[in-house]
């Protein structure tokens, strides 16, 4: 794919220390944070190296690139953080990677419009912070604020620790400016509400960059919470906690963060943390609990959440000093011995519970154990740490492979999905079809007549 014809293409339209042809560099932008042992059947995809890393500065360095790629039949990847867990940002048939963290600057915020706009490579970090100073914070606040990028919380339509308030990041966008894979420019007004005709906007919301390539994003902002408190709750089990949840939703009490977790052997603690003004943080504080008790719970005081908060985004700033600028050889090697996975399910309320059971007949059965089940953000979002069980052989990849496939079909097949958090990438793409059914055939006429040569992030999604 490497040829000379390329670079110099390239280099007519991006500085030269902006454009890495080093194996050293190729190394680190020919990964993200998902590893072969977690990728399974789609391990062999990870093999691939990007051809050519560019760092474009404006939007209009993006569309040269775009062009150069396009007219020369070579795909092109964005690549933001390097945080995704599903191989999203991986060149897995090389080409250039566009590293879109040199577009870095945050815009305009406006307290008023109560929005902000940033270029898409700003990391969610550094956005925090400038909103700080105008008494504004983001809706949107994944385990990976230290690292990953607005565009690419975007492309997967990340869930973060305040979504059971504010939602997931595609509910924070506003407007959008895409380079589409022609090159064209589409940019998409900053508003809350269309009905004069379709919101394109959901046509790159969690969509991976496989139709554009985000360069700008207006979000909606809040204002910074006049109160904060933290609760913890107690119960002996895990279907009294999600009754209590199930319930404060039905209520309409939705704290900032909702997270049940169950470890087995272990205690059910619901952690909750009640965020804004004061009179009504006050209200839902003493609601919550009193809908938790009646449900069995006990109020264990703040300080188990507390430390939960504080330390939320540890584990990101660990990958930041430890990973981030390492080849992938290193990053792969972090983890290893008999594996694990991390399941991320959506379901109707009514049939969680059902759910829970039936993976637990079928996981026994093949020898996987969950060592830790969850709810986060909302009664719907049900999650699971898979671990194969003891005397299970090193490295049996494949049995656990086997498992999780079976898991996510059974929640498809009762009505859910098989990820609501970090996108579908390499890893999961054998399943998006059996999912979307004729939805699927639909987004693929899409993908034709958007990007007839399948330049744009080929070998996501479709």
């Amino acid at each position: 794919m490497l040829t000379n014809t390329l670079i110099e293409s390239l280099s007519k339209v991006i500085e030269k220390g902006d454009l890495l042809t080093e194996d050293a560099h190729l190394q680190c932008y020919s990964a993200d944070a998902l590893t072969p042992y977690r990728a399974f059947r789609a391990a062999p995809s990870l093999r691939r190296m990007a051809d050519v890393v560019v760092i474009p500065r404006s939007t209009q360095q993006v569309v040269d690139v775009v062009k150069v790629a396009s007219a020369q039949g070579v795909p092109v990847v964005p690549y933001g953080g390097g945080t995704g867990v599903m191989g999203a940002a991986l060149p897995v048939q090389g080409g250039v990677v566009i590293d879109l963290k040199g577009l870095n600057k945050v815009l305009d915020i406006n307290p008023v419009d109560r929005t902000v706009l940033v270029d898409a490579g700003v990391v969610l970090e550094d956005l925090v912070n400038a909103l700080s100073g105008h008494g504004m914070i983001l809706g949107h606040d994944p385990w990976s604020v230290p690292i990953a990028t607005v565009a690419g919380a975007i492309s997967t339509n990340g869930v973060g620790y305040c979504a059971a308030t504010y939602g997931p990041m595609g509910e924070q966008v506003l407007g959008l400016e895409v380079v589409l894979p022609t090159g064209q420019v589409v940019t998409t007004r900053p508003l809350p509400k269309y009905s004069s005709g379709p919101n394109l906007n959901h046509l790159f919301i969690g969509t991976e960059g496989v139709f554009g390539i985000i360069t700008k994003a207006s979000l909606r902002v809040f204002h910074r919470p006049e109160k904060q408190i933290f609760s913890t709750v107690g119960f002996s089990s895990f279907d009294e906690g999600f009754q209590a949840v199930s319930e404060l939703f039905a209520l309409g009490l939705r704290p900032t963060l909702v997270d049940l977790t169950e470890e087995p052997g272990e205690n059910v603690h619901l952690y909750m943390v009640h965020q804004g003004y004061v009179e009504g943080v006050e209200a839902q504080y003493a609601r919550a609990l009193k809908v938790c008790c009646s449900f069995g719970g006990v109020d264990l005081g703040p300080e188990e959440t507390s430390d939960h908060w504080e330390t939320r985004h540890q584990t990101a700033e660990r990958y930041r000093r430890d990973m981030l600028d390492q080849p992938r050889s290193v990053r792969w090697q972090r983890r290893g011995g008999r594996g694990f996975d991390y399941l991320h399910v959506a379901l109707p309320v009514s049939r969680v519970l059902e759910y829970r059971q039936q993976c637990d007949v079928l996981l026994a059965k093949v020898g996987i154990k969950v060592a830790e089940y969850s709810i986060w953000a909302e009664p719907e979002l049900f999650s699971m740490l898979l671990v194969p069980s003891e005397g299970a052989p090193e490295h049996s990849t494949d049995h656990l492979a086997d498992a999780v496939d079976q898991v996510l079909t059974l929640a498809q097949d009762m009505g859910g999905i098989m990820e609501y958090c970090h996108g579908v990438g390499v890893k999961l793409g054998h399943l998006l079809s059996r999912e979307m059914g004729a939805g699927y055939d639909l987004a693929k006429v899409l993908k034709h007549s958007i990007d007839p040569t399948n330049i744009m992030n080929p070998g996501k999604l479709f």
